[in-house]
């Protein structure tokens, strides 16, 4: 890529970059500019094919769109939104500065205008959102042959042809018929008897996460999105499907890092917006970590009777937060992919609940390697064991309980699990060891 920019640069005084990049992936295209001087940008631009233009700039991130679109004069600006599809038009928009939005909105056409305005008026988090109205729609008395010469004179300008949707005079959804079907019914066949009936869609409000995982339950290419009246309003295409997977995932991690989500990439996110994102998070649990200091300030007598418990304090705390953090990644993951829900929680706590080896085999190590005495060894073990016990029933039901209540679960990751289970193992602890040890 650093070898194409090279060129990009050297053939850009001869204005001769056509043949260089007219082969090329738009997104390779859109990729490089990143990498460009912000000065070039427009000039670059401006020296692309115009349909592989209008392709690579859909693909940009908002930082190179916001550069090329104050450059932009009306009529570049005019053609390069009314080539993109609507929904990549709208997500553009939302991620531009208040002045441009306006400017962007005065060179559209007047039908795709409306479109737009239609899109961003859904909930952000919903179907409508992320739907396109570019799609191909068929009647149910259309012979294949006349489903063809649709298809022909509209799907230039649709975002898929492949698969078609069936709809009645009031825009009703009724059927979806593949070009496969078509491909393999005799010409004069009616839609109607080839079209499938049976059809999965989601409504304009449903969570578009909910949307992008029927994609992976179904193995669909598009899923239908239909108003209250039940009439076909857009269909969400599989690359919009997977924006909405990997910006969900991507937000889950962060979560689960104690980190507030940004939209912006880690290397375009700037010292300060890093330091708010964490801030917060490191504030609340450093000061939630200060009760781990009073517990073990209030057992002081009990340390100094026994000395030999302090050195595994360090073990007990942080095999504690591992087994609290596996069970709370395996319950999320699960909650995220539908396989579990609320009802499943009493056989979650019994499954968690089982397992003694980690006890086992550290009992072996305290007598053979440490050599501690046998009331200690019981002291550790007994510990170990509630401490997992309660780590695994902390990190298993505290995401399905946020879940229950409309939280999302990756918030009851790591950190927060693991400052719970720190100040229990302390407990725990000195609570078996006063009561084992006859101290404190």
């Amino acid at each position: 890529m650093l070898d194409i920019l090279d060129k990009i640069l050297e053939l850009l005084e001869n204005k001769d970059l056509g043949n260089l990049l007219k082969d090329m992936n738009p997104a390779d295209v859109a990729e490089l500019f990143e990498d460009l001087p912000r000065e070039k940008m427009a000039l670059v631009f401006r020296l692309l094919p115009k349909e592989l233009a209008a392709d690579a700039f859909a693909y940009m991130n908002p930082d190179e769109q916001t550069v090329l679109v104050e450059a932009f004069s009306d009529k570049e600006l005019h053609d390069v939104v009314n080539e993109l599809y609507v929904d990549d038009a709208a997500d553009m928009i939302e991620e531009m500065p208040a002045n441009l939005v306006k400017r962007i909105l005065r060179h559209t056409d007047a039908e795709t205008r409306v479109l737009i305005n239609q899109i961003l008026n859904y909930p952000k988090d919903s179907a409508g959102s992320i739907m396109t109205m570019e799609y191909v729609d068929l009647k149910r008395g259309m012979t294949v042959e006349e489903a063809f010469d649709r298809i022909r004179a509209i799907g230039v300008e649709k975002e898929t042809v492949y698969t078609c949707y069936v709809t009645d005079s009031r825009r009703k959804l009724k059927g979806i018929v593949t070009v496969k079907d078509l491909l393999l019914a005799p010409k004069n066949e009616l839609i109607r008897n080839i079209m499938e009936t049976n059809i999965i869609y989601v409504s304009t409000h449903t969570d578009k996460e909910e949307v992008a995982s029927l994609f992976g339950k179904y193995d669909f290419l598009a899923v239908p999105v239909v108003d209250n009246e039940e009439r076909l309003v857009g269909i969400v295409t599989v690359d919009d499907a997977i924006d909405v997977i990997q910006d969900e995932a991507t937000e889950d991690i962060e979560m689960m890092a104690a980190i507030t989500p940004t939209d912006k990439p880690y290397m375009k996110t700037g010292v300060f917006a890093t330091w708010k994102k964490r801030i917060p998070w490191l504030l609340l649990l450093m000061i939630s970590a200060t009760f781990t200091g009073s517990i073990i300030t209030s057992f002081e007598d009990a340390l100094s009777a026994s000395i030999v418990l302090t050195g595994f304090i360090p073990m007990l705390m942080d095999t504690g937060g591992n087994a609290g953090s596996q069970a709370s990644v395996s319950i999320i993951r699960g909650l995220s992919l539908g396989e579990i829900e609320y009802k499943d929680i009493g056989r979650i706590l019994w499954k968690e609940a089982r397992g003694f080896s980690l006890a086992v085999a550290n009992f072996v190590k305290l007598l053979l390697i440490d050599r501690v005495t046998i009331p200690v060894a019981i002291v550790v073990c007994s510990t170990l064991v509630v401490t997992v016990l309660a780590a695994k029933l902390v990190g298993c039901s505290l995401p399905v309980l946020a879940k229950r209540i409309g939280f999302d679960p990756a918030v009851m990751a790591s950190p927060f699990i693991t400052t719970i289970v720190d100040a229990l193992s302390l407990l725990i602890y000195f609570r078996i060891a006063c009561a084992v040890l006859h101290i404190g």
